[in-house]
């Protein structure tokens, strides 16, 4: 018994071992993908740039849980940081830390609580909506603002008026370009992540045991 005792912690410091690793390289790869980022200029302006950095995200979300999740965001706004820097006063990097967490929380949760493929798809479209929504508040009432020290809000608003002609002020560009913009991404997202989770999700496990 005594010996049982003293294998069952070398086994879980091993795989937590493991698990950090597995962390870093998702959150490694996730802030690689932040940097290979384009626009989509027919939903909203071209300084909304969407890129495949949740997709590792969402994946180590899944496999690990929701709380390795928010450390695979950090993992990749820090490596986006040291690689490329910021260019918005580190205004952009916290909205993409927000977002990408209220993108992959609902869904991590969900999923924990029932690990089927139905629980993980409808928890990915819960988190599509739910990060589409915090989107919209948090811009027009956090990140515009904050913005304004770099471009001023009228020409925000105007950018979104040359493509979306019912944008009048803050909150309709919110709603008419940066609601469509979110739902877009989290839409491709997770389609993309509904497709490869399996195959790599016994990898990943096969690696971490």
């Amino acid at each position: 018994m005594s010996v049982n005792k003293k294998e069952k912690p070398a086994v879980s410091s091993s795989y937590r071992l493991r698990m950090m690793t597995a962390t870093a390289m998702f959150g490694a790869l996730a802030g690689l993908l932040m940097l290979l980022e384009f626009p989509l200029p027919f939903i909203a302006p071209s300084f909304y740039k969407i890129d495949l950095s949740e997709i590792p995200v969402m994946i180590g979300t899944f496999a690990f849980g929701p709380v390795q999740g928010v450390v695979i965001e950090l993992i990749k706004i820090l490596i986006k940081l040291i690689l490329k820097g910021t260019s918005t006063g580190f205004v952009g990097e916290l909205a993409n830390f927000i977002i990408g967490c209220a993108m992959i929380l609902p869904a991590g949760i969900i999923y924990k609580v029932k690990k089927t493929k139905k629980a993980a798809i409808i928890g990915m479209l819960v988190s599509t909506v739910f990060m589409s929504v915090v989107g919209v508040f948090l811009n027009a009432f956090v990140m515009i603002p904050l913005y304004a020290r770099f471009m001023p809000v009228d020409a925000i608003i105007q950018a979104g008026k040359d493509i979306i002609p019912a944008v009048t002020d803050t909150f309709t560009f919110c709603v008419f370009c940066v609601l469509p913009f979110n739902l877009m991404k989290g839409i491709i997202d997770s389609v993309i992540v509904a497709f490869i989770y399996k195959p790599l999700s016994r990898l990943i496990h096969k690696g971490v045991k």
